[in-house]
């Protein structure tokens, strides 16, 4: 099983969604993420956090058996609606 870093990109910052937003989209938003969540189940290692990172809003970790299994997982991503997702594998560290 591998695990990758899911990084949440968009051209508005996490802080200013949260800003900008009304307690409705707010909690649409976060209804998405628990629907997403229960789809991912077992490929969530850490569900991650919004940052305050500039294009780069937030992050998860998590873990599949492939690049391949691991696309299917983040189909219909809510995120998706709002920006771009960039993947990267962790890599395995010699003698550990």
């Amino acid at each position: 099983m591998s695990k990758f870093l899911v990084l949440y990109k968009s051209d508005t910052t996490a802080r200013e969604q949260i800003a900008n937003g009304t307690p409705e989209q707010a909690q649409a938003g976060m209804d998405a993420w628990m629907q997403w969540f229960g789809k991912a189940g077992d490929a969530i290692v850490d569900g991650g956090s919004p940052v305050d990172g500039g294009e780069i809003g937030g992050y998860s970790i998590l873990q599949a058996d492939s690049r391949e299994a691991l696309d299917a997982v983040l189909e219909g991503h809510p995120h998706l609606q709002i920006g771009t997702i960039e993947v990267a594998e962790f890599l395995a560290m010699p003698g550990m």
